[in-house]
């Protein structure tokens, strides 16, 4: 109700169009962010402000599909027979005369450099917001996200449904460009909340602040959080030995003539050399030149509000370096294809960063695999368009992973059928990689001040079950009914289910990665590391094991279908609730006070709380590490023997 009544005000600003023009126009369904009504209006955007939008173009969505099934369900007569990307436009893509049909509206609107891309996937075009706003029916302003503490983000977004000619809306999927993605959110996890202020004693001593192997240091308080009055200190940041151990990537299979695309928000520092010190201080196998590519898609923002949000951002941003750290450390001789995407909409440009894979040179995709550590959280963007996005990739044999995101619930990205959704565990792993526990990433959060514990809440990985997707034919006999159905309206539906496989995601558990920052004249400075963590971890760790399995073999493109075929073998270890029987030193961990007069804190693992997430982990599939982590040697092994 609040949706139409913020519709309906905005369109007594417009004035309420006449019956002609009525009759003439179609709204696309989804295209104005959900944040809008609940958000207040700061101003309007300057009329002259350069766009540039992209009206999406729907494709044969049925036969697409269908042949996406087809070629991904082992046993099938087509499994494996992909598409080359000219072979999937010419099949499904929408005909060039109504893609031509978009674009000479657009045209006749006064919106310029109006282009068709190569896969008729999209219709792009650049304007003032006068132009857009008339062209779409809209309002463009500035507006301020609420929060709870009264404050929040601003952002920039249309305050209705974007209108198109009734005769176009058919072949619409939808339009991005029209905001600035500010929503948008990459995996990575952040540390534990700051508490306030302690008001301890300043000269207590100080403990060790972290452990090179789990419970290597354990902590004693009193008093008791949750029953628990030892914790062991969080993980330094794991190395790559470590974390080939646990998942037991071995030296035969390193991913070698494999490509592993990575898809990214910005261009890191000195890539290359960072690439090289990481392999250095791991003791892995030095990189080639050869086997990092960088490149960019879409156009960049000359936006000042935009460039104002990048200079307000995190003074460490090592999100690529993450990514391409984490495919090495699994898979050092597969190649990378680091795809930064531009753009004033940061969703749009993250989007033409993943198509630009697919579309490729013509004959085949750019990658077979796609790790993408991001998520657009629902209702950013039309969810069609990542829908078209993904079958298209599924039909060209290419693996589409996506992280499933650092808060619980789903998002446009890590929901879509065809999406290998990667959530998220807590792992103690030993001082030779073995795994003490894993469980499901889910830590309640509790610091102490005074003398008395005060819980903030629970932080852990993405997952859910869509009122969106039905419950695709893979998932049958897997998800058990209590996860998989969920209300839309009146009614109890049997939905998709989130995540579909997990790794290494919890910032207590995390990986020591690398970077390099940019210092004087703009040349690159040290090497520095930090522990890092999220789902943003977890979705690359996956990529890279998976090219590990491919290696010397064809593409394992949409691999759901097999994945749950191996749902309670030896492929898969499963992500088990913590006992409650399980040593304390295993059930939580220690945050230290900083040093700057915080208080220190604890994670406790595998919180449930109904009030605050229905996910859950459980014995089989569950809502937080889906079918559960790669089992080593046996995993690798039982996707090569996929039946035909």
């Amino acid at each position: 109700m609040a949706a139409c009544l913020a519709v309906m005000a905005a369109g007594a600003v417009l004035g309420a169009p006449d019956t002609a023009r009525a009759a003439s126009t179609a709204t696309v369904p989804g295209s104005v962010s959900p944040a809008v009504p609940a958000a207040t209006l700061v101003g309007a955007a300057p009329s002259s402000q350069a766009m540039t939008v992209q009206v999406w173009l729907a494709p044969d969505l049925a036969g697409a599909e269908a042949f996406a099934d087809a070629v991904a369900t082992p046993g099938n007569a087509e499994y494996r027979h992909y598409l080359a990307p000219s072979a999937y436009t010419a099949r499904f893509a929408p005909t060039a005369a109504r893609a031509e049909a978009v674009a000479s509206w657009l045209t006749a609107k006064g919106l310029k450099a109006v282009h068709v891309d190569g896969g008729r996937d999209y219709v792009s075009a650049t304007g003032p917001v006068s132009a857009v706003q008339s062209a779409f029916q809209v309002r463009i302003g500035r507006y301020r996200a609420k929060d709870a503490a009264g404050g929040g983000a601003e952002f920039q977004s249309n305050d209705r449904e974007v209108s198109v000619p009734a005769a176009l809306a058919p072949d619409v999927l939808g339009v991005t460009g029209l905001g600035d993605g500010s929503a948008a959110r990459r995996g990575t996890a952040q540390s534990a909340p700051t508490a306030p202020t302690a008001s301890n004693s300043p000269n207590s001593p100080k403990p060790a602040t972290c452990s090179r192997s789990w419970a290597q240091h354990v902590h004693g308080f009193h008093p008791a959080y949750r029953g628990l009055t030892k914790a062991s200190l969080p993980i330094c940041g794991y190395s790559a030995a470590q974390l080939r151990a646990a998942y037991g990537a071995t030296w035969t299979a390193t991913g070698k003539g494999q490509t592993v695309a990575l898809t990214e928000e910005t261009s890191p520092t000195a890539m290359f050399q960072t690439l090289t010190d990481y392999a250095k201080s791991n003791h892995l196998p030095l990189p080639k030149r050869s086997q990092l590519r960088q490149v960019t898609a879409g156009s960049a923002c000359a936006s000042p509000t935009r460039a104002r949000d990048a200079a307000d951002g995190p003074a460490v941003d090592d999100e690529a370096e993450m990514d391409s750290e984490a495919v090495y450390a699994m898979a050092p001789g597969a190649d990378q294809l680091m795809v930064v995407g531009q753009g004033c909409d940061e969703d749009q440009a993250l989007l033409d960063a993943a198509l630009a894979v697919l579309n490729g040179k013509g004959d085949r995709p750019q990658a077979s695999l796609v790790s993408n550590s991001w998520q657009i959280p629902l209702g950013e963007v039309p969810a069609k368009t990542v829908h078209a996005i993904d079958v298209r990739a599924a039909a060209e044999g290419v693996g589409m992973y996506f992280a499933s995101g650092d808060t619980t619930g789903l998002t446009v990205t890590d929901s879509d059928p065809y999406a290998v959704a990667v959530g998220g565990t807590t792992v103690g792993l030993g001082p030779a990689g073995n795994r003490v526990f894993e469980t499901g990433w889910s830590d309640d959060y509790g610091y102490l001040d005074g003398g008395k514990w005060t819980d903030v809440g629970i932080s852990g990985g993405g997952g859910g079950t869509s009122g969106v997707y039905r419950q695709p034919a893979y998932q049958k006999g897997v998800v058990p009914p209590s996860m998989a159905r969920v209300r839309v309206g009146k009614q109890t539906v049997t939905g998709r289910a989130v995540p579909d496989i997990a790794a290494d995601a919890d910032p207590d558990t995390g990986m020591l990665t690398g970077y390099i920052d940019t210092v004087s004249h703009g040349k690159p400075g040290p090497y520095h590391t930090m522990p890092n963590a999220g789902t943003s971890l977890a979705c690359p760790l996956i990529a890279g094991l998976v090219a590990d399995a491919q290696q010397g073999r064809e593409p394992f493109g949409f691999i759901n279908p097999l994945l749950y075929r191996l749902a309670g073998t030896r492929a898969l270890h499963d992500v088990l609730p913590i006992r409650p029987s399980a040593p304390q030193q295993d059930r939580s961990a220690w945050i230290a006070a900083d040093g700057a007069g915080t208080s220190p804190g604890i994670d406790v693992f595998d919180a449930q709380d109904a009030a605050q997430t229905q996910q859950v982990t459980a014995k089989g599939y569950d809502t937080m590490t889906g079918v559960g982590t790669p089992n080593g040697p046996a995993f690798l092994t039982a996707l090569r023997r996929a039946p035909r």
